[in-house]
């Protein structure tokens, strides 16, 4: 998992008559390349918790996201993210990592402000099961939360829930040579992304089933977005 590693539009009556189209009768459709409607379709079971209008609002902290280049490009990316996020929850369907006994494991005591919520509060949370102590301090300083004191909040708000998801993707490259966001943007392909989140846990050989779960959930999404899911789809 990612986990154990780990902002506005145009009218829709500006847009191509296209993009129109996908959007009608959704008010958010402008502000993020997916549709609410398409959102529901990739997610019909996920937990009430994770919501669009959050997703939404989190996607205000990273600009860029599903927001840089062609309008083939932002599609890839929004598909390339919510699978992964699919994977790793679920479909949406689990908020919090359902092991407990793994819990303490995901304190590091080798970092100088160590596990002030305690050694089992660093489990996996949120769209892409944040875990790690140290994962948690990063996150928070760059969202401006004391994710590092308060962790149950990435299991508690929606909206941050959905951030640390995107702070991950848009910021960290894991054991990977890019973050996610870069792949995407700059044609890398989607098996780049899974080495971001999970390297050779998956990839050269390392799960083949996990990883073609990725890669079958992003072709899925790219479908429901009505774009093509580009080259580099394994890793």
């Amino acid at each position: 998992m990612a986990a154990l590693l780990l902002v506005c539009g145009l009218l829709v009556s500006a847009l191509p008559a296209a993009a129109a189209g996908e959007a009608r009768g959704d008010h958010h459709a402008p502000r993020f390349v997916v549709g609410e409607a398409q959102f529901e379709r990739m997610f019909p079971d996920r937990d009430p918790f994770f919501t669009y209008d959050g997703l939404v609002e989190a996607t205000e902290a990273y600009p860029a996201f599903a927001r840089t280049g062609s309008r083939t490009t932002r599609k890839q990316e929004a598909a390339a993210f919510l699978a992964n996020i699919s994977h790793e929850t679920g479909g949406l369907f689990y908020v919090v990592s359902q092991n407990p006994d793994m819990y303490p494991i995901f304190c590091d005591d080798t970092q100088p402000y160590g596990c002030p919520a305690g050694r089992d509060a660093y489990y996996g949370r949120g769209a892409i099961m944040l875990s790690w102590n140290f994962n948690y301090k990063a996150a928070g300083d760059a969202l401006g939360l004391d994710l590092l004191n308060n962790p149950w909040l990435v299991e508690t708000d929606p909206a941050v829930a959905w951030m640390t998801a995107l702070w991950y993707w848009n910021t960290q490259s894991g054991p990977g040579t890019m973050t996610g966001h870069d792949a995407m943007v700059n044609k890398k392909g989607f098996g780049q992304t899974i080495w971001s989140l999970n390297g050779s846990a998956e990839c050269n050989g390392g799960n083949p089933a996990q990883m073609e779960h990725r890669v079958e959930l992003y072709k899925q999404f790219t479908r429901v977005l009505r774009t093509t899911p580009g080259r580099g789809l394994t890793c």
